[in-house]
């Protein structure tokens, strides 16, 4: 798309005077007396809480307990802290207009350009031929840069920093950007352009996620921040919008993010910034907004939006994720959909919340000056989404709303939940996905099936004979098909071998005050089933019957019923989830043919299919 586009030479010409201002600098007083009161008390009260921290050291062994604990923690917390205390002071600076806090900054570029290497512990792989293993290296190789998300996230705080702050470093002494100039050109920008064997830059692999634009993102702010000699920006510019070219690719045309809406943020939401930022580069002689797949990648959060926070969760995704409103409200905006720059609004938050988890700075300031959109309204519809290549179906009737998909156990950040859905009531969570938990090395190993809520056994799912769906791309749903108020799907080709699965057609959907699920499963060999509920509240069993706050669920009294409280003691999960959840299975007894129907209605009772 772009790079087919974009030659090196037309972007030269394209570009405006380089390096140009994404920010505004500290003496526009203008732009930062006029940040809005309660946006800059946030920022002000963050500033002062940092101010009485010292910097905190880095350490080998902190980095070393990846490989030896599994922990990411014990070295990203002081990694990201370190990060955010910079961004803080700088803050601080700019909106009070005095230099009480520039000691701080001056401490924070020169520890940060201190640090042997910017690149997480998590992701200490460098993706050279011939560098040693992961096992190998539980300390970087400096020799050797790396970039991984926060290499490239670093290098675009360090250079937002000194651009919008230049003159008081200088003042200083110009020895300091000189020296932040040069490790971001040391570890980023000449790895970036001399190699093509990172694997996210879709040279060496084909399936890419968000690290693509994310990294691709902070590269460009990176770049439009120094880089003085247009033909050289150009031909950077040029090389990461083909990489980006390459991530559009791997994303179905439904515009459907497998990892889920939590990972949008960076993903679509990181589209969104390249996008913007070629826009400002070239004063918008080059956009790509009216682009038909652009448009469904950037709309995608609002197709899987529920209620009061709440979004589909499928996959290494948080059932109440942060996404940034401003992101949200710029894609609207850009493609004039109302219900979008709606979203936006409504999820524009605080400042500072937009360095919380990662201290991403250019979300932070494009939140302060991007003014809150002026909302053209609609009127509340149910929601009817059916994205066909992620098999991903959403639909409400009348307060209940039934999210169900299909695809297969090969997706990024996936989890074996070919089949599985969830049910809303009324905008409350009743049958859900438990989500995503603090990422260890377990997560991204070949452990990462031994962790519960990534299991076919921990979601709303059948497990036949005993046995769960296994992962791969190859255990996939078959003949999914889109019903007008849900889905059918065979979810047969989930299950391995040993589960002797022929047919596993499950049938789900939604009416005025009622789900009906029914699965008919057929085996080679007589196994028993059972069917597994993951439930919001302690639901109440009698014989026959599960109520559950407002609802009831029937099933038939041969099934043997066992409920299993889940105490959420994961710090990520509690987020979505604080307390319990509940975990209820209902057993058949073996049998070659299995028939099952499940109703949820508002109303107690057995009613006939």
């Amino acid at each position: 798309m772009f790079g087919h586009t974009l030659s090196g030479p037309m972007l030269a010409r394209a570009l405006t005077a380089t390096p140009i201002d994404l920010f505004p600098p500290m003496e526009d007083r203008r732009a930062w007396d006029g940040v809005a009161p309660e946006d800059r008390q946030d920022l002000l009260d963050a500033a002062a809480r940092y101010a009485a921290m010292p910097y905190p050291m880095l350490l080998a062994t902190q980095y070393m307990a990846y490989v030896r604990d599994g922990s990411r923690r014990v070295f990203e917390q002081p990694y990201f802290e370190r990060r955010r205390k910079l961004i803080a002071a700088m803050l601080h600076c700019c909106l009070t207009n005095t230099t009480e806090q520039l000691d701080d900054v001056v401490d924070g570029l020169w520890c940060i350009c201190d640090e042997s290497t910017w690149v997480v512990s998590a992701h200490n792989v460098n993706n050279i031929p011939g560098a040693p293993e992961r096992e190998d290296r539980p300390l970087p190789d400096t020799e050797k840069p790396n970039i991984d998300l926060f290499a490239a996230q670093t290098a675009m705080v360090l250079s937002l920093v000194c651009r919008i702050m230049g003159n008081q470093l200088d003042q200083v002494t110009p020895m300091l950007r000189r020296r932040v100039r040069r490790e971001i050109e040391r570890r980023v920008l000449e790895p970036f352009m001399a190699h093509d064997d990172f694997w996210w830059m879709g040279f060496i692999r084909r399936d890419l996620n968000n690290w693509t634009p994310w990294i691709i993102s902070n590269i460009m702010v990176t770049a439009l921040s120094w880089m003085e000699d247009r033909p050289l920006l150009a031909e950077l510019l040029s090389r990461a919008l083909c990489m980006v070219d390459r991530w559009v690719d791997c994303i179905p045309e439904d515009g459907g993010c497998d990892e889920g809406a939590g990972y949008w943020d960076m993903a679509g939401g990181t589209l969104v910034d390249c996008l913007t930022l070629l826009e400002q580069a070239t004063e918008g002689r080059i956009t790509y907004w009216q682009e038909e797949k652009l448009g469904n990648i950037l709309r995608f959060p609002a197709r899987v939006q529920l209620y009061r926070g709440w979004f589909v969760n499928f996959a290494d995704c948080d059932a109440r994720p942060h996404l940034s409103g401003e992101r949200l409200q710029t894609a609207g905006e850009r493609l004039h959909d109302p219900e979008l720059i709606a979203m936006g609004n409504g999820m524009r938050g605080r400042p500072w919340e937009q360095v919380e988890d990662v201290p991403h700075l250019t979300r932070l300031l494009m939140r302060l000056f991007h003014p809150e959109a002026v909302e053209t309204l609609r009127s509340p519809r149910d929601k009817d989404e059916w994205l066909p290549q992620l098999q991903l179906r959403v639909r409400e009737v009348k307060g209940f709303l039934l999210c169900c998909k299909g695809g297969h156990n090969g997706e990024s950040h996936n989890h074996n939940d070919v089949g599985s859905f969830m049910l809303y009531v009324d905008g409350e969570p009743v049958m859900v996905d438990a989500g995503n938990m603090v990422y260890t090395a377990k997560t991204f190993s070949e452990e990462r099936y031994t962790l519960w809520n990534t299991r076919s056994g921990y979601h709303n799912l059948p497990m036949i004979g005993g046995c769960e769906q296994l992962p791969g791309a190859q255990y996939a749903a078959r003949d999914c098909r889109k019903l007008d108020n849900g889905l059918e799907l065979d979810m047969a080709g989930a299950y391995g071998p040993e589960a002797c699965v022929q047919k596993a057609k499950r049938f789900v959907s939604v009416a005025m005050g009622m789900l009906v699920l029914k699965d008919t499963i057929e085996l080679t060999e007589a196994r028993p089933v059972t069917w597994v509920f993951m439930l919001r509240e302690k639901p109440e069993l009698e014989p026959g019957m599960v109520h559950m706050g407002k609802v009831s669920m029937d099933f038939e009294e041969d099934m043997a019923s066992a409920l299993e409280e889940i105490p959420i003691t994961d710090t990520r999960m509690a987020g979505s989830f604080p307390g319990s959840l509940w975990r209820l299975t209902l057993t058949a007894k073996p049998a070659t043919s299995h028939q099952r129907i499940f109703m949820v209605e508002r109303q107690p009772g057995r009613t006939a299919y």
